[in-house]
């Protein structure tokens, strides 16, 4: 089972959270795409932009922060968190 854990953290609390799993045959960048976008649609967000320092976070330990600079709209919390907690 493929998990992703989705935060929104605004001054070391985290406000909102939620884990999307995922057991299609799907690759992992489909999931983690597929995942972001459920985050993102429940906790009323526009997608995030990748940056490069967003993938190497990724590849390197299986989670990201996604801050002010990933998005078009202003948004009123720190950051959004995705972290992959089971493959």
């Amino acid at each position: 089972m493929f998990r992703i854990w989705g935060k929104i953290i605004k001054d070391n609390h985290l406000l909102r959270d939620m884990t999307v799993e995922d057991d299609s045959d799907d690759t992992r960048t489909h999931k983690i795409f597929h995942a972001l976008d459920t985050i993102c649609y429940e906790f009323d967000l526009s997608r995030p932009i990748w940056l490069e320092r967003n993938i190497k976070e990724f590849k390197r330990s299986g989670k990201t922060q996604f801050r002010q600079d990933n998005f078009i709209e202003q948004l009123d919390f720190d950051f959004l968190e995705l972290h992959i907690i089971e493959e």
